[in-house]
């Protein structure tokens, strides 16, 4: 994507327009324009005819955009994860400092973007909430998959964005709780021993059967498929989930939290 917006960026200065302006050919904001230009939006077969137009170009754009492969705005390290929660059978998530991703809303993930350090520009942290809301869709298949959530309390009393932000999170928490196939646990701040101190991790069943772990660090993913070390922390997350407030409890919490009877 980068190769093709450098193309456009090219083709629009070699006709001395502006971004603006050349979005007011097209029927775009700039932003949408810079986007393309900087790679982080995929330059739609329509767009492209109408930019080959508005920059005499003799359908360049246009068999560029037939030919793109497609690409994600998820950065590449953490593409392992989305392939792995697009197919699987079951997935066990621990949690310690946000929401997951899975059970983001709108808003929360907005500012979980906006907490990024470098700091994302406005348009990449429009890109990145859409991505990780496309997501989203795994939870709600007509076959569901089997998906445990077990959150520390402090992610939940953490008021990222504002604290109307995390009240809306905390409701939609319990509205997913109610989806089919879908767990969601919260470990106290009370307990005297933690199984997971070392931070998140997610555990995947594959539809045939594969056990696979995924860790994030703030550089980087490591996905592990070595039996030891998927043992080792479907071990730790089974301790979890032991000591953590079963699904009902923890839906009396969210309640308790919002300050609701």
């Amino acid at each position: 994507m980068k190769m093709v917006g450098a193309m456009v960026a090219a083709a629009r200065i070699a006709k001395n327009l502006t971004q603006k302006q050349l979005g007011e050919l097209v029927r775009l904001d700039a932003e949408t324009i810079a986007s393309i230009e900087q790679g982080r939006r995929a330059l739609m077969p329509d767009v492209a005819e109408l930019l080959d137009q508005a920059l005499d170009l003799p359908g360049v754009l246009t068999v560029a955009a037939h030919k793109m492969p497609q690409v994600d705005v998820i950065p590449s390290w953490a593409e392992p994860l989305i392939n792995l929660e697009q197919k699987a059978v079951a997935l066990s998530s621990y949690e310690s400092q946000l929401v997951p991703g899975l059970l983001q809303t709108k808003a929360y993930a907005e500012a979980v973007f906006r907490s990024r350090i470098p700091v994302y520009t406005d348009g990449e942290v429009a890109d990145q909430t859409t991505a990780r809301l496309d997501r989203q869709a795994t939870l709600r298949r007509e076959k569901p998959m089997l998906a445990s959530f077990v959150i520390w309390e402090p992610a939940l009393e953490c008021p990222l964005g504002g604290s109307e932000i995390l009240r809306d999170q905390l409701r939609h928490l319990l509205t997913c709780s109610e989806l089919t196939g879908v767990s969601i646990q919260v470990l106290p701040l009370d307990r005297t021993h933690h199984p997971a101190l070392d931070g998140p991790f997610v555990l995947v069943e594959t539809p045939e059967h594969q056990h696979i772990a995924y860790i994030e660090s703030q550089r980087g993913s490591l996905v592990v498929s070595h039996l030891d070390e998927v043992s080792i922390l479907a071990q730790r997350y089974a301790m979890l989930r032991t000591q953590a407030l079963n699904p009902e409890e923890t839906r009396d919490l969210l309640k308790r939290l919002l300050g609701d009877p």
